[in-house]
């Protein structure tokens, strides 16, 4: 994918960097995508990337791709390949020179010995509880811990004990020494170091036992990379005092700013990485790339487009407000990706017999169609209309006054074709209907006015000419608008989110495919399944269209 900068909507950020650039003309624009590898990208992610990229290449600057792996106990290998894998998937080119905040340990202990010596960090022996305890909340000031007027020789000597392994994990951290009465409880003195002896490092391997925290590597990896605009989310605006405040107090000039923007909330969606792993925990979902989640290899599964993602999160903007998107919009922009990409053919997905009983027994009426109502260079293809059809159900009432369904005595027009009427009904022994039989009219006008009527068109295919097909069907994983927002989020599962029907396409399908795409008439458009992988023909339904 090509991304065009001309089309791109302005926003806030871009007004502060060429403010910045006004006041000095040798700027370097320089910006930064930090994924930690401890999951897969989702959507929120893939609209960081689009503002970072972005901006590097709006303003002829350069976006780092750097792996924040300072926690060995959730991050793996194959996070890594996964996550340079969406990014190359999305239409981002990222630099040979990929980083790692592990490439830069050794400065980052340098730093923090700088602060244990001018008196601004110590040693705690307090566990995660007690610290938790201690810090307070937002109606109740922290108070100090006992160990933290140590001597700085003694915390030192800690500190070097830590790094060559004397102590266990958890039985002590380093702390920055701030404000245990501070308002905001992220500066009440925040760990900036812990033990971690139990897991190898996918990076520096058995080099390391003790790891910076986020908080504390992300402000230095920014300054060691010259970045110009560090871009957040809101999530991290307090944090903003501490990147500050680290920055300050280990004397580095040309240091970099944080700048943050609204997180991506889209309603019955969860995008939080801890939360998906609960759902794989709790065997909801199997893995990362369920077609349900707003994963990048979620949305890739169920057919979305790169182009589709991209313009999505350019349309949605950048702002500083909080707002919860609707899943529409997500698919207004595949639909609006694909509408003159892909051929069109019918295919009925909980198919019902009907027997046309005025036809002749081997009626066979070939039908020239277009593959595109628009696109003339798509070509033509051919139907072929005979005595038995399938129809969906849901066209279909018995009883039904409905003029967009089909019933007793009532008319519908098969697309493409004739008029037909329901005459009669066969039902099985558990009273489920078997067969419809209808009778077919070249033309259906009104009597009094001699004009025509306005009749429902639906779609069908014939029997003889239909192959065997599995449709995969997916909704929301969630019932409720908000799932990030309730503390059991598992009572809100839709159990219906996944459904898979067994129905027919046209026997030549696979002709009409266009680079794995396809829309089936009144139905959605569909990703054509590996078949290499299914015996059987295999559609995803990546959205359905409006009725």
């Amino acid at each position: 994918m090509k991304n065009n900068n001309k089309n791109i909507n302005t926003n806030f950020i871009y007004k502060i960097i060429e403010k910045d650039m006004f006041k000095n003309n040798s700027l370097n624009v320089k910006t930064r995508f930090p994924p930690e590898p401890n999951g897969h990208l989702h959507i929120g992610h893939a609209k960081s990337i689009f503002i970072n990229f972005n901006i590097s290449k709006k303003y002829s600057g350069k976006c780092n791709l750097r792996f924040d792996d300072t926690n060995p106990l959730k991050e793996k290998k194959k996070y890594i390949n996964s996550i340079k894998k969406d990014i190359k998937w999305l239409g981002f080119k990222y630099s040979k020179n990929i980083k790692y905040a592990s490439n830069y340990f050794e400065i980052f202990y340098k730093y923090a010995m700088i602060l244990i010596k001018k008196g601004l960090a110590y040693i705690d022996k307090l566990n995660k509880k007690e610290i938790k305890k201690y810090r307070g909340n937002l109606t109740k000031k922290g108070k100090n811990s006992p160990f933290r007027n140590r001597k700085i020789k003694k915390n030192i000597n800690l500190f070097k004990k830590m790094k060559n392994g004397y102590f266990e994990d958890g039985s002590m951290c380093l702390r920055a020494k701030i404000n245990m009465k501070s308002k905001i409880i992220i500066m009440r003195d925040p760990v900036l170091y812990r033990i971690i002896k139990t897991k190898k490092h996918h990076q520096t391997k058995k080099k390391w036992c003790i790891y910076p925290t986020y908080d504390f590597a992300h402000c230095i990896s920014d300054y060691i990379e010259k970045i110009t605009h560090s871009i957040c989310t809101t999530e991290f605006t307090d944090n903003k005092i501490l990147y500050n405040w680290i920055l300050k107090n280990i004397e580095v000039k040309n240091k970099p700013k944080q700048y943050e923007f609204a997180r991506l909330n889209i309603e019955n969606n969860i995008l939080s990485k801890r939360k998906i792993q609960i759902l794989i925990k709790n065997n909801i979902i199997k893995n990362w790339s369920d077609p349900r989640l707003l994963t990048i290899s979620g949305l890739r599964k169920r057919g979305y487009t790169p182009v589709s993602i991209m313009n999505f999160c350019n349309y949605i903007g950048i702002t500083k407000k909080e707002n919860f998107i609707q899943m529409s919009y997500l698919e207004h922009f595949i639909k609006k990706d694909l509408e003159n990409k892909v051929k069109r053919a019918m295919a009925v997905l909980n198919p019902i017999k009907v027997i046309i009983y005025n036809l002749p027994k081997n009626y066979k009426k070939i039908i020239k169609i277009p593959n595109h109502p628009k696109i003339k260079k798509f070509g033509t293809q051919k139907i072929i209309l005979r005595k038995k059809i399938y129809i969906e159900k849901k066209d279909f009432e018995e009883t039904s006054k409905n003029k967009k369904k089909l019933f007793i005595n009532g008319k519908v027009k098969l697309r493409y074709s004739y008029f037909i009427k329901a005459k009669k009904i066969k039902k099985n022994k558990l009273n489920k209907i078997e067969k419809i039989y209808c009778k077919y009219y070249k033309k259906i006008t009104n009597k009094k006015n001699k004009k025509k009527k306005k009749i429902a068109i639906i779609h069908w295919i014939s029997i003889k000419d239909s192959i065997k097909t599995k449709f995969k069907i997916y909704k929301n994983l969630f019932k409720t608008k908000y799932p990030e927002k309730k503390k059991n989020m598992i009572q809100y599962i839709d159990k219906n989110s996944k459904k898979v029907k067994i129905g027919f396409s046209q026997k030549d399908i696979l002709s009409k495919i266009l680079k794995n795409y396809i829309q089936f008439e009144r139905i959605g458009y569909f990703m054509l399944n590996n078949l290499k992988k299914h015996k059987n023909i295999t559609f995803t339904c990546i959205t359905k269209l409006k009725k």
